[in-house]
């Protein structure tokens, strides 16, 4: 089971430093019908991973050869760590000037009016629509579906990097729903952190995942 847990935790705990389900579910939660649509999003996020996760491992052990070498993870992820390092690139480019006003994603402006459904929808899109969620997903999934291990040990290893990836979405929501003063002040704090250090977050994780894909890639094929 070591083998499928392993190489997978570094691209887990980066879905996890992702801004976007911890930002959006405390948006969420400070809203009309925030508790309702909060764990209307965290469902949405568990499920848009869990697809992302499943569909990338039953098309893994599809591709696995009979010599037992994942040539084909190896190439997965020489693309997604030259992706990662473009995404990083880009995120400093384009990170918050000082004196200059960014303006908020479109979906923030509609926090508001959120029904479940939509918040449900809202955090699948940002699973599968974000690259900087979507590509360590995958890349997490990818390292599960080559690991020579059974499938028991492949689905646990699934599941766990599910519940990391959405641990951003989870815990505020557990901790909102304790409602005490302390709770409601930690959730603050919370949001007031991932708004300074969203910049150096998106630029940083992608940075250091995707050098970390790169090598993998490269000693694999080589």
């Amino acid at each position: 089971m070591g083998e499928a847990i392993g190489p997978m935790l570094a691209s887990a705990v980066a879905v996890a430093l992702s801004p976007l389900p911890l930002i959006a579910v405390l948006l969420i939660l400070a809203a009309p019908r925030g508790r309702t649509n909060g764990l209307a999003f965290t469902a949405g996020w568990v499920l848009g991973l869990g697809v992302v996760a499943t569909v990338v491992v039953v098309a893994g052990n599809a591709l696995d050869p009979d010599d037992g070498r994942p040539t084909w993870s190896y190439w997965l992820k020489l693309g997604l760590g030259t992706l990662l390092l473009l995404l990083a690139v880009r995120q400093w480019r384009d990170r918050p000037r000082p004196g200059h006003i960014t303006a908020p994603p479109t979906w923030l402006l509609g926090v508001d009016r959120l029904t479940a459904a939509r918040a449900a929808g809202l955090a699948v899109t940002q699973v599968v629509g974000h690259p900087r969620t979507l590509l360590p997903a995958v890349g997490g999934a990818a390292s599960i579906a080559a690991a020579p291990t059974g499938a028991g040990a492949k689905a646990v290893a699934a599941a766990l990097l599910v519940l990391i990836g959405s641990l951003g979405a989870i815990v505020p929501l557990t901790v909102h729903r304790r409602g005490t003063e302390r709770s409601i002040r930690a959730l603050g704090e919370w949001r007031a952190w991932a708004a300074t250090h969203s910049a150096a977050i998106t630029t940083t994780v992608p940075a250091v995942l995707g050098a970390a894909y790169l090598g993998d890639a490269l000693a694999g094929l080589t």
